[in-house]
């Protein structure tokens, strides 16, 4: 049992519970831990805690499904942009290009843009069913079974007898992401925030090194390491996937493309139910979701208005959450407000979290280039010898690459230079990197389009194997920017989101993130017309405009709550209660929120 076990094990024999308030005594006589002060706060390293090997399960099973999405959607652009080679059932391209539907550029971009938008807005559905009646593991189990029938949908649509039928084909190809896309949604919301409520640590202490040197243990710093690593799982699937699929593609067809990622997917629920008993399982409390609306809307009661200045103003006024606090309205209080104080500052710190992922669809407008756009621009440029779609595999790479730079090099040193780096930072960091992205890929396409045979027709040439004589891999350049920014950007929405949640709505808070991609989908169809010759120089710059643009926005409505991080962070657990039958609170231990194993099927 590690120093921080053995502080919570004395704190719950004198009956208190870790999870639900400060304590009242003084600990340092225990294993040299302590909790932090003030000036411990401002001047002491921090560092993260033990990551106990359960985490290290789910972020495999996150690997396998992330290998089966990837893998999968990879070959969605050739798959519907370009036509079936001459003679084959397949769809496989050996020396030449693959293909199978021949939809052209504006139908692929409009399809994997939806792809993506449905697969982002069914986290919500997802959260919902989660945080409100089975809880994250059985929605992850259900969602994979679901997941993994719109995947055999898929293989349906690209084996000989049915690709060879454009129409048939793009119909039932159109239900197997449907279908995929609902249980992508369940799992998204619910894997994340499991991987990191396996850390039990939830409180800063202090800690003496063996050199003598003070840290604080820092969850917030495990969380930050625990999502790190969570996503260089991702894009190590993500590359595995990607590539074995294009090659399959190539070399033999579709449908294998399809069917591999099919009987990867399968490990995860075998994986997650084999490893239940071992993980830290958060109940489902009923009306969570709900009650958290009627407090907000409760909240905003008194101080609405139809004009949005003066309705923002209302709401940053002091008092404004103070005054639906439970022990301010006392016996005036709503029979269905079952909950404490300190779930009321949860749930402020939740739609603060929500506030700061308002922006995010301008980042993931950048980001989404690199599904169909980035990838058909390969196809205009010097190949060599691999195919268009494997480029894009530059970007899991470098993430892979640099994940590991960052957390063992980049960001200890920031703590010991006394930087603190925080997320909101983080995040706007980002927002230029993918700027910039987007930049390089506006140059190389005006480039394109002047040395190209066919000049600004480059995508729908009718000279068949021509390319401007640019090598494919300038592409570095923007795939390596967008997965530094992604680093910056995505892994720390995933962090903010666990950190800022209440306990029991973690996730919803991580549902919302995930729809900001749902939205920036939304707003990526706007820019479809944009997405063919002669204008794909627009549209690359228009895409670096925004998320430039995105992040000077980011940071002017969130440079003020940057600096409420700590305060944020160290709330108390509130007690959310039972039914809105009673205002009694519940006992701190015999409802505390975390079961081991105990939900059931």
């Amino acid at each position: 049992m590690n120093a921080a076990s053995d502080l919570e094990t004395v704190e719950i024999a004198k009956g208190f519970d870790p999870q639900v308030q400060a304590p009242s005594y003084n600990s340092d006589d225990v294993d040299g831990l302590s909790h932090p002060t003030e000036e411990d706060l401002a001047t002491l390293r921090r560092v993260s805690g033990i990551i106990p090997w359960t985490a290290y399960t789910i972020a495999f099973v996150e690997l396998c499904e992330r290998f089966s999405y990837y893998g999968t959607t990879a070959v969605f652009v050739n798959f519907i942009q370009q036509d079936l080679p001459e003679g084959s059932n397949t769809g496989a391209g050996f020396a030449g290009q693959s293909g199978a539907l021949g939809m052209g550029q504006r139908a692929s971009t409009g399809l994997t843009t939806f792809n993506a938008f449905w697969a982002y807005i069914m986290p919500l559905a997802g959260a919902y069913v989660a945080d409100t009646y089975w809880g994250r593991f059985k929605t992850i189990q259900w969602s994979c079974f679901v997941a993994i029938v719109g995947h055999i949908i898929l293989v349906i649509s690209a084996i000989p007898p049915v690709i060879v039928h454009p129409h048939s084909a793009i119909a039932c190809f159109a239900v197997g992401i449907v279908v995929m896309g609902v249980g992508v949604g369940g799992f998204k919301s619910n894997i994340s925030p499991l991987i990191a409520e396996q850390c039990t640590e939830t409180r800063m202490l202090v800690k003496t090194l063996k050199n003598g040197e003070r840290v604080i243990m820092d969850p917030a710093v495990t969380v930050s390491r625990v999502y790190l690593y969570f996503y260089l799982m991702i894009n190590v699937g993500s590359l595995v996937g990607s590539i074995a699929m294009v090659y399959a593609e190539k070399y033999v067809g579709f449908w294998l493309s399809f069917l591999l990622p099919t009987f990867m997917l399968a490990l995860c629920p075998t994986i997650v139910f084999l490893c239940k008993k071992r993980y830290r399982l958060t109940k489902p409390e009923g009306s969570v979701i709900a009650k958290a609306w009627k407090l907000w809307m409760f909240a905003i009661g008194k101080h609405w208005s139809w004009n949005p200045f003066t309705f923002r103003r209302n709401v940053k006024a002091p008092g404004f959450w103070e005054d639906v606090m439970p022990s301010r309205l006392g016996a005036n209080k709503p029979v269905w407000m079952t909950f404490d104080d300190a779930w009321v500052d949860e749930v402020r710190r939740g739609l603060m979290a929500c506030k700061v992922f308002l922006w995010y669809p301008l980042y993931w407008l950048a980001y989404g280039q690199m599904t169909n756009n980035l990838t058909s621009q390969a196809a205009t440029m010097d190949l060599g010898h691999v195919p268009n779609d494997i480029v894009s595999n530059l970007n899991p790479l470098f993430i892979v690459i640099l994940i590991p730079i960052m957390d063992r090099v980049v960001y200890p040193g920031f703590r010991k230079l006394g930087l603190n780096y925080t997320p909101i930072k983080r995040i706007t960091t980002g927002f230029f990197l993918a700027s910039m992205a987007m930049v390089s890929a506006t140059v190389t396409q005006s480039y394109i389009y002047k040395l190209h045979p066919c000049r600004d027709a480059a995508n729908s040439c009718e000279d068949e194997g021509a390319y401007a004589p640019i090598s494919v891999w300038v592409q570095i350049v923007p795939y390596a920017l967008i997965g530094f920014s992604e680093i910056m950007a995505s892994v720390t929405s995933l962090e903010y989101a666990f950190t800022k949640a209440p306990v029991n709505m973690r996730s919803s808070v991580q549902a919302v993130a995930l729809f900001m991609n749902a939205i920036s989908s939304a707003l990526a169809q706007a820019l479809v017309a944009l997405a063919e010759d002669p204008l794909l120089v627009w549209n690359y710059g228009v895409v670096a405009f925004l998320a430039a643009g995105g992040g000077v926005l980011f940071w002017l409505d969130n440079y003020k709550l940057d600096r409420e991080e700590d305060s944020l962070n160290m709330l108390q657990k509130g007690q959310f209660g039972g039914s809105a039958s009673t205002s009694e609170p519940r006992s701190s231990m015999a409802d505390a929120d975390v079961e081991h194993g105990n939900e059931k099927m």
